[in-house]
């Protein structure tokens, strides 16, 4: 039986009769295929790099796995229609925390058209896309099984300063979601270390600074752990995965500067909690930020 995911935290969800992802009870994630260019762009995009042997193993599996299109009945109750059957990125995890980060400084391809780059423009310049280089679009933080999921408005979150990004970044490590101030407690597990966050992004952007075969535009980089397997002083399972595909272009030979960018500029965030977690840049801010722009979920959900 197809279900709504319990814990995506961007894009549509198909809650309310409304159009959008399902998961199964055997790990597959069913993705609606957009009837447009972007359908088949996506599509494409995940039949190319899942037979591509340039790409090496230690950077495919920060993809999601590909079983090809499959026709679903659509969560909305249109019938059957095409989705993309890919890996359900969260499907062994107990109460993940999430985060979902678009990145990039440009978030429209190179054949859109004009109302398209509009549109995306406006958000980007809205956003911190423009100024840093990615943007938060998403997230959840798990709390206890008593108070469940902290979620931040998405509305709010795409308006939010470079202190604010820089703040959330911070909460997503630390142990109390409702604190003050935020204490980083598990940065050192979930960011760094040899299988940390950190060392993934760096095994990413190292594969970014050599390919030239696409190019990546308003794709998210998807950053999970269990905070209560860090409670437990156990390996909380960090891990980063690359997700929304349908704006991805040929490279032709050419450096993925925009995401690029991006990434390093998120790395660079990334380190420095890492080196400098006392910050105090972020103090005062998470209190307002928790009072007016939060709405808790039961952690069952």
């Amino acid at each position: 039986m197809l279900k709504v995911p319990a814990h995506q935290v961007a894009g549509h969800r198909a809650d309310g009769g409304k159009l959008g992802p399902l998961v199964d009870d055997s790990g597959r994630f069913y993705k609606p295929l957009q009837g447009d260019e972007r359908g088949a762009r996506e599509v494409a995009f995940y039949t190319s790099f899942s037979s591509d042997s340039k790409v090496p193993d230690h950077i495919s599996r920060f993809f999601p796995k590909f079983y090809g299109t499959q026709l679903v009945e659509a969560s909305d109750g249109s019938g059957m229609k095409p989705h993309l059957v890919l890996q359900d990125l969260t499907f062994s995890r107990v109460h993940p925390s999430v985060m979902d980060i678009k990145i990039g400084s440009r978030t429209w391809g190179p054949e859109e058209s004009a109302e398209q780059i509009q549109k995306c423009l406006k958000k980007d310049t809205e956003s911190s896309s423009l100024p840093l280089g990615f943007r938060l679009s998403g997230m959840q933080i798990f709390g206890t099984k008593e108070s469940g999921f902290w979620k931040p408005e998405k509305k709010w979150m795409q308006s939010i300063s470079t202190d604010e990004v820089r703040l959330l970044l911070k909460k997503f490590v630390s142990s109390d979601t409702s604190a003050s101030r935020p204490d980083c407690a598990f940065a050192s597990v979930v960011y760094g270390g040899s299988k940390g966050i950190l060392s993934q992004l760096l095994e990413l952007k190292a594969w970014f600074e050599d390919q030239t075969s696409y190019h990546f535009f308003a794709c998210s980089i998807l950053m999970m752990f269990e905070k209560e397997l860090a409670l437990d002083r156990k390996s909380p399972c960090p891990e980063i995965k690359l997700v929304d595909f349908a704006h991805v272009f040929e490279g032709r030979g050419v450096i993925d500067h925009n995401f690029l960018g991006g990434l390093c500029s998120l790395i660079k965030f990334i380190s420095e909690i890492l080196t400098t977690p006392e910050d105090s840049s972020t103090n005062g801010l998470l209190e307002d930020v928790h009072r007016s722009h939060v709405y808790p979920e039961n952690g069952s959900a």
